[in-house]
């Protein structure tokens, strides 16, 4: 594929795209939107033929719908193909619930096994052990393939990767942009001291990387490589050996924009001289 760049998950031998599929507010936000499936699915389709054939999803996007949707834009491809990484909500990680909740993914998804499934959110009522217990259990199952969290600290993936046994936490997905860099300080050393891998979500900052003041800063240096504010933000974020983005976009010009972000690199002093530039 055009430019497209693979990173490994964790300590495994799957390697994912470098830029993934986010699909948040597609097929609504916490409720379920019909109005745009057709373009949903066109969209998704698109990406994965582009090279993003890593989607990620979650149980709660849309109450479920965002799910099905993916679902049925994935219908056409080879399974084997794709990697399809979901989430568990915060409210189902009980033993039972987290089981549970992995059969409803699977159903609205159409498939036997998600390739990443995750913690969506930490939440201190539950006792992290009898949920990683589960989530391993659906490894041994062959539910999922792998386990990973979202929005975890330091402490809480320590916690995590203690209650396993059998098999390993291979990421972390948190809040990361050339705006919001406050993993830099703990999680990023950390997960790349551990080999986990890092899913940036709202790489892009929700747009905010295409407003000023961040698109003149970031156009002046975009200018030296020919690309614009979305790519250079794109390409800073996903710098690191150990993190992928998922982006996430309706639009068809804005998914070609996306996929130029990746295939170079800028110079060492080009990245630096972004952080001391772009306010945070």
């Amino acid at each position: 594929m055009r430019g497209m760049e693979y990173r490994r998950l964790g300590k495994t031998e799957v390697y994912l795209p470098v830029l993934g599929f986010g699909t948040w507010e597609i097929g609504g936000r916490f409720l379920p939107d019909y109005s745009t499936d057709k373009q949903a699915i066109e969209i998704i389709r698109l990406a994965v033929k582009k090279g993003m054939k890593f989607i990620d999803t979650a149980e709660m996007y849309a109450g479920g719908h965002t799910e099905e949707l993916v679902g049925e834009a994935i219908r056409e491809f080879d399974r084997e193909e794709l990697f399809i990484a979901t989430k568990v909500w915060s409210s189902n990680l009980r033993y039972d619930d987290v089981l549970k909740a992995m059969e409803g993914s699977l159903k609205r998804l159409k498939i036997d096994y998600v390739d990443l499934y995750q913690i969506h959110w930490p939440n201190p009522g539950v006792p992290l052990r009898e949920t990683m217990k589960a989530m391993e259990k659906l490894v041994l199952d062959g539910k999922t393939r792998f386990i990973g969290v979202s929005n975890f600290n330091v402490r809480d993936m320590e916690k995590a990767m203690s209650y396993l046994s059998r098999t390993e936490l291979v990421s972390n997905q948190v809040l990361y942009n050339i705006i919001d860099r406050g993993i830099e300080e703990d999680i990023l050393p950390f997960c790349k001291e551990n080999n986990i891998t890092v899913i940036a979500y709202r790489p892009l900052a929700k747009g905010l990387v295409a407003r000023e003041p961040y698109k003149s800063i970031l156009e002046r240096i975009g200018r030296k490589y020919g690309k614009t504010a979305v790519q250079v933000a794109l390409n800073w974020v996903v710098r690191h050996e150990n993190i992928v983005a998922i982006p996430r976009t309706m639009n068809y010009n804005h998914l070609e924009e996306i996929l130029g972000s990746v295939g170079w690199k800028m110079m060492q002093e080009d990245y630096e001289l972004l952080e001391r530039m772009v306010p945070i």
